[in-house]
């Protein structure tokens, strides 16, 4: 089975060389422009999918803010801004994503959801948020958002930087496949294609690991099948506390 998986994988990255050569001259990069329309559509659908799931995850995010304050909120990879309506009114939200073009769809969602105070928008790396301070915040949440990232580990490290002791990560990801199943063999030979559809995308990162080595306090993470299309089916969602 694995030389069958790397041999169709080796297939489809030839056919997807017109791609390789496009990226290799920073032609790709027009389409960074054209996603945040794609992902629009695509969230919204993606959010009806998952409601349940979303509004069980963000149910506990009040139990994390200090008495007395106003709870405070980063969210890394904002993209269009379709979790705003899962989070507790009051709560003040900074919103980052490295890719400026989101802000038009972020200024929509805004207006849709007065109930949160939006501090400001950084267009920033999930690897590089030095413009956001030191424990600053009272929670960090990323949504399909370590799937595409250069450095998870770094990701995660800036995410523990940027929590106040006590705060908590909250996370949705979609991840790699059981070992051996027919969905693990189809990730890896779709991966090269997926990578330009989904925007840097990669759907064989097992998350759950890099989650589980990155030193918080308490880690409660839940593996699940999620009601979507096979190839990014498998998910996980938890929370992690500093």
């Amino acid at each position: 089975m694995a030389l069958l998986m790397r041999f169709c994988t080796l297939v489809v990255n030839v056919l997807c060389l017109p791609l390789h050569i496009l990226d290799a001259v920073g032609l790709y990069q027009i389409y960074k422009r054209i996603f945040p329309i794609c992902q629009y559509r695509l969230s919204a659908l993606y959010n009806k999918k998952m409601h349940d799931k979303k509004t069980e995850l963000f149910r506990s995010l009040s139990e994390f803010k200090k008495a007395g304050k106003q709870l405070t909120l980063l969210e890394i990879g904002c993209g269009t801004g379709t979790n705003f309506k899962y989070y507790p009114p009051g709560c003040k939200v900074t919103c980052a994503d490295p890719n400026p073009a989101f802000q038009k769809y972020l200024t929509s969602n805004m207006s849709e959801n007065k109930q949160l105070t939006y501090e400001r928008f950084v267009v920033a790396s999930g690897e590089d948020m030095g413009s956001v301070e030191d424990e600053s915040v009272d929670i960090v949440v990323c949504t399909l958002v370590l799937c595409s990232v250069k450095d998870i580990p770094q990701t995660l490290r800036e995410i523990h930087r940027i929590l106040r002791p006590g705060g908590a990560f909250f996370f949705m990801e979609h991840v790699a496949a059981d070992p051996s199943t027919w969905t693990r063999f189809l990730q890896h030979v779709l991966q090269p294609a997926w990578y330009y559809f989904g925007d840097g995308c990669q759907v064989i990162r097992e998350t759950w690991k890099h989650l589980e080595s990155a030193g918080f306090s308490d880690l409660k993470l839940t593996h699940l099948e999620a009601p979507l299309v096979f190839i990014i089916k498998p998910h996980i969602m938890g929370y992690a506390v500093k």
